[in-house]
């Protein structure tokens, strides 16, 4: 952890060592595995579906049909599916995460030059582990840490999993950082405008559809009942979509993908959804996925392809997928002023934010406290 070099009370003396990182922020996404193999997927899908945030069943039930029967047949179907989507540098999810990472970076360093801001990137499941990444950014001084789970729209099966982990890491440190969590951010203005402005974009290169499908990761229903706030914001961050896009709701539709099992989810389902549509006579459809920060394996192979397959054999001519935000200069400077926001107080992300004087504090305060044990 933190290693302050003392040698003067008791053999030691108060001039720390000064890291210069004293604040971060700390992106994190849902992971991905590091390979579209079923040997990569086993274990990494073990983490996840492992997790008591994602399957509320009782523990031993779940473990038997966990590794009875999920972890013997769903790694090989998996691995087939990510590799349609894999590419020459990797998981779509991984390196576009990097890339809105280090656009976050660099918008943060121009915006206030001389603070010391770390931003990071760590996986709830995979690596980089929050554990090490936290762990990291301790040792290289950050005294001050923002989470930034990459979930618009709150859910105890992500951003509550991402709590857990970090909660479990801070517990495990001498001397942790002052936390701040970001819980959502599904009816922020500058994210609402963001997606807004890509959806717009797309439409003047490409033409507009004849309907727009917000397609949802589904959660099961008895969440909702439990009290998951998750499907109560997706609506509301469609609502304000619709609002800025002036659209009606005929022209806006919702829906929620990648139901597993026989329990009932969160409907209306996408795949029924973009069936019904065609067959209604919607002939070309553009479906968007608010809740996803950066383009994945549910957007680009369950949207893009599994659910264009869906939409054309019930009738319709094209489901036409409207990239994530990823690492977009939309994205990125919405992502900014939301940091901005929850750091308010925090002296390095200050305007005026000195620096030198900065420096001169930490130094007299260090000449103070040896001048007091001699």
């Amino acid at each position: 952890m933190l290693r302050n070099n003392y040698t003067g009370l008791a053999g030691y003396s108060h001039e720390p060592t000064v890291p210069p990182v004293q604040a971060a922020v700390l992106l994190v996404n849902l992971g991905t595995p590091t390979a579209p193999t079923a040997g990569a997927l086993r274990p990494w899908l073990a983490e996840f579906l492992g997790d008591p945030r994602v399957i509320e069943y009782p523990r031993w039930l779940w473990w038997l049909i966990l590794h009875g029967v999920i972890l013997r047949t769903r790694p090989a179907r998996s691995a087939q599916a990510y590799r349609r989507i894999w590419t020459r540098e990797g998981s779509p999810l991984r390196t576009g995460s990097e890339a809105l990472t280090a656009g976050l970076q660099a918008t943060l360093a121009r915006q206030r030059p001389d603070a010391p801001i770390r931003v990071a990137l760590a996986m709830r499941y995979g690596g980089p582990s929050i554990t090490e990444t936290v762990v990291q950014l301790q040792r290289d001084g950050a005294r001050r840490l923002l989470v930034l789970p990459l979930y618009p729209q709150y859910s105890a099966t992500s951003t509550g999993s991402v709590i857990d982990a970090v909660a479990d890491t801070l517990k495990t440190l001498r001397w942790p950082p002052e936390l701040r969590l970001i819980n959502d951010y599904h009816d922020d203005p500058g994210h609402i405008e963001a997606l807004a402005r890509s959806i717009e974009s797309w439409w003047t290169e490409n033409g507009r559809g004849d309907a727009l499908l917000l397609s949802f990761h589904g959660i099961p229903e008895r969440y909702l009942h439990a009290g998951d706030p998750y499907f109560c914001q997706c609506h509301a961050t469609a609502r304000l979509l619709r609002e800025r896009l002036g659209l009606s709701e005929d022209q806006l539709v919702i829906s929620f993908q990648s139901r597993v099992g026989r329990e009932r989810w969160l409907q209306p389902y996408t795949d029924a959804t973009v069936r019904r549509l065609a067959a209604k006579g919607v002939k070309t459809l553009d479906v968007a996925c608010p809740g996803f920060a950066v383009d994945c394996l549910e957007t680009l192979e369950e949207i893009a392809m599994q659910n264009g397959e869906f939409f054309t054999a019930a009738g319709g001519e094209s489901l036409r997928y409207i990239p994530a935000l990823n690492a977009s200069r939309e994205h990125i400077d919405s992502l900014a002023e939301l940091v901005l926001k929850h750091t308010q107080g925090w002296p390095e992300f200050a305007v005026d934010y000195d620096a030198a004087a900065a420096r001169q504090h930490r130094v007299a305060s260090s000449r103070r406290a040896k001048a007091l044990d001699a």
